[in-house]
């Protein structure tokens, strides 16, 4: 029997916490998460994600805009800033665009599974052993591809119920699908440790200019300052983590590039930010808090609700 969701995450109000501090005392974690993926033209399924006929030629030729063009305007924005994301790949990128593949193995980047295709859901209504059985084939296929292990995972609405268990039985160290807190939380599992390293649907930029129109790009520059400042005041006292979120099909057009630019330069301008990947805040968080704050609930600090 899985744990219920409610009981992975007990409730833990913000005073009161086990004090968390990051690396050379930065008030602020700051990860970068490029959203790399692959559309397919002619999917599978009858539907394609946008629920309209396949070929669906608008949702496709913008990813591959992103992958053509976006990606290495991108890229370069990140590289003169030196900042090495996690990148929430799709798999199925590594697999038919080597370029990409070998521009992000080059640099080191952290990697965070996001499915094999944009178009086909995670896998739900198997057995446990049969999704066991598929994220085994997903860290076979990352590996033969990149030579790596991944350390964490991004499926949001299409995790399902048993997924902690399973990840952290595979070796996974984090989850980014839970869009909670501010802060690392641990995720109760029946074997290991999972964290759960906070993820943004606000900070966003393909939601935000998808669903906030006529909201655009100066918007999302004040936006992204505005989350900056308020976490970086709350840092004086308790660590936190700001997670920025991009898409090269969404930031990499020439009208939007730029204000990745100011934003990286704002937040990377100030004194005690630590630009991190997604696996250095999970394995920090294990190593330094995680069993600081599973104390803290256990004395009664909080509760599963």
């Amino acid at each position: 029997m899985t744990t219920p969701l409610l009981d992975r995450i007990p409730y833990c109000p913000w005073p009161g916490r086990p004090r968390l501090r990051w690396p050379n005392d930065a008030r602020v974690a700051f990860w970068v998460i490029p959203n790399v993926e692959y559309y397919e033209f002619l999917p599978a399924e009858r539907f394609g994600r946008s629920g309209l006929p396949t070929p669906d030629i608008p949702s496709y030729a913008e990813r591959d805009y992103g992958n053509r063009v976006g990606f290495w305007r991108m890229l370069d924005v990140l590289d003169r800033h030196h900042i090495r994301p996690t990148v929430n790949i799709n798999l199925a990128v590594l697999e038919y665009f080597p370029e990409i593949r070998e521009a992000m193995l080059e640099r080191d980047w952290d990697f965070c599974f996001h499915g094999v295709y944009n178009t086909q859901p995670e896998p739900r209504g198997l057995s446990e052993a049969d999704e066991r059985a598929y994220y085994q084939r997903v860290i076979e296929m990352f590996h033969r591809l990149t030579g790596r292990r991944m350390s964490g995972l991004n499926v949001l609405s299409r995790a399902t119920a048993p997924l902690p268990d399973l990840i952290a039985e595979l070796g996974f160290l984090y989850s980014a699908d839970y869009l909670h807190d501010d802060q690392p939380t641990p995720i109760a599992v029946r074997s290991g440790k999972l964290v759960s390293v906070p993820y943004s649907l606000e900070i966003n930029d393909a939601i935000f200019t998808l669903f906030q129109r006529p909201w655009e790009g100066p918007e999302f520059l004040q936006a992204a300052k505005d989350q900056f400042d308020r976490l970086y005041q709350d840092g004086a006292q308790q660590g936190t983590v700001m997670c920025l979120v991009l898409h090269p099909w969404m930031i990499g057009y020439p009208h939007r590039i730029g204000y990745l630019d100011q934003i990286l330069e704002y937040v990377l301008g100030h004194d005690g930010v630590w630009a991190a990947t997604a696996k250095d805040i999970a394995e920090y968080y294990l190593a330094h808090y995680y069993d600081a704050m599973l104390a803290h609930l256990a004395r009664g600090n909080g509760a599963a609700r």
